[in-house]
């Protein structure tokens, strides 16, 4: 199994604007066969060093992970989310 872990920091770190972002991030739920979960979690501290959204995604391979990157559904989520992100941080790791 391969953990997908990904932080996002907003432009606009309303908290309107980091639900939104995240209801969009979950819209893949379902959608893409390769995710065997998805969990989607809303920082509840909001200190200046928070990151304000954290994705965590699980698929079986590495081939699935790839598959899930190229994936029409997640592509789209990136166009989103590239223009609402400040920055963004990812970590991939077998378990």
């Amino acid at each position: 199994m391969i953990k997908h872990i990904v932080f996002f920091k907003l432009k606009n770190r309303s908290p309107e604007s980091v639900t939104e972002a995240a209801d969009v991030l979950r819209s893949m739920d379902g959608q893409i066969e390769q995710l065997k979960s998805l969990e989607v979690g809303v920082d509840i501290l909001r200190s200046e060093r928070s990151y304000d959204i954290a994705l965590t995604a699980t698929v079986e391979t590495l081939d699935d992970l790839e598959a899930y990157q190229a994936h029409p559904v997640h592509r789209k989520i990136i166009e989103y989310i590239n223009g609402v992100k400040d920055i963004s941080l990812a970590v991939d790791y077998e378990v």
